[in-house]
């Protein structure tokens, strides 16, 4: 993409002169403000993309608990956002972290599902499609928002036989009993992989690129596993101490529950990326039917 589309852009949505341009890769750049501040100017990758994104950032970032990029402006087409320079990972940074999600889960949400204040229901997870859709309870809006869609897409692609379909259905189907011990809905950044977990050079872990929707906490715990992350132990500790402390302590049966937690975005992947994340996504369902 032509770096002038994002100066253009950056320059329109606050008034000042980009002053200089440095691509991060695909449609996403770091733009020098006249004013001296550093921003990253993305192009959204669908019709509300951007306005997600937005909203996505904005709710995680309210209650200061965790460290969110400030949107600074966004449009149909671009979301400008506060560039954080990267740093190193630490283990204070990551029990900080931890403790801040803990808090950030317990602000709760409206509904299982529910979008972010102002944000569409049609939303995305990288670039597949995500709908964020108001459900009484966590198993009835997984097995309709998190799973139903991306198998059907995946059996269509080829990916999945009529018998491995079958695989997942019986995960929605018992879902209930699955699932552990009801829980309020919690206020999920919902992406969490390690891509989406930077470590600034001020010493915090930033939370980027949201996917945020009313769910169930152990979602984003579940997802920070996927593809591993530095000092994951004392970010689940130190989230673990603290959601006792406030008195929400996690229900037992967690570790054994990660697969199920992690079956969205291993389908996501499937959809977008083909056979090894729908190898991963049917071992993850499997399992999942095998611990109860």
């Amino acid at each position: 993409m032509n770096p002038a589309e994002a100066v253009t852009a950056a320059e329109r949505l606050t008034g000042e002169q980009v002053t200089g341009t440095r691509p991060l890769g695909g449609s996403v750049f770091e733009v020098t403000l006249g004013d001296g501040r550093t921003a990253v100017a993305k192009r959204g990758s669908g019709r509300t993309a951007v306005a997600a994104e937005a909203a996505g950032l904005r709710w995680p970032g309210e209650s200061g608990d965790v460290a969110v990029p400030a949107v600074l402006g966004s449009d149909e087409d671009w979301l400008l956002s506060e560039y954080v320079p990267p740093g190193s990972a630490s283990a204070g940074a990551a029990e900080e972290f931890g403790r801040g999600l803990a808090w950030l889960h317990l602000r709760g949400a409206p509904a299982f599902g529910s979008p972010p204040p102002d944000g569409p229901a049609d939303a995305w997870m990288g670039l597949a499609p995500m709908r964020n859709e108001p459900c009484p309870d966590w198993p009835a809006f997984f097995a309709t928002h998190r799973i139903a869609p991306y198998v059907r897409t995946a059996a269509e692609q080829g990916l999945y036989s009529a018998r491995q379909v079958a695989v997942f259905d019986e995960v929605r189907a018992r879902l209930p009993d699955l699932a552990g011990p009801p829980e309020p809905p919690a206020r999920l950044h919902g992406d969490t992989w390690s891509g989406n977990i930077h470590w600034g050079h001020d010493g915090q872990v930033w939370l980027i690129d949201p996917a945020a929707h009313g769910g169930h906490r152990e979602t984003d715990l579940a997802m920070l596993a996927v593809f591993g992350l530095p000092h994951l132990d004392r970010v689940l500790g130190a989230y673990e101490d603290e959601a006792a402390a406030a008195g929400s302590p996690l229900a037992p049966g967690r570790r054994e529950r990660t697969g199920l937690h992690q079956l969205h975005f291993l389908l996501v992947h499937a959809v977008l990326f083909g056979g090894g994340y729908a190898r991963q996504a049917l071992a993850a369902a499997q399992e999942a039917l095998r611990a109860r």
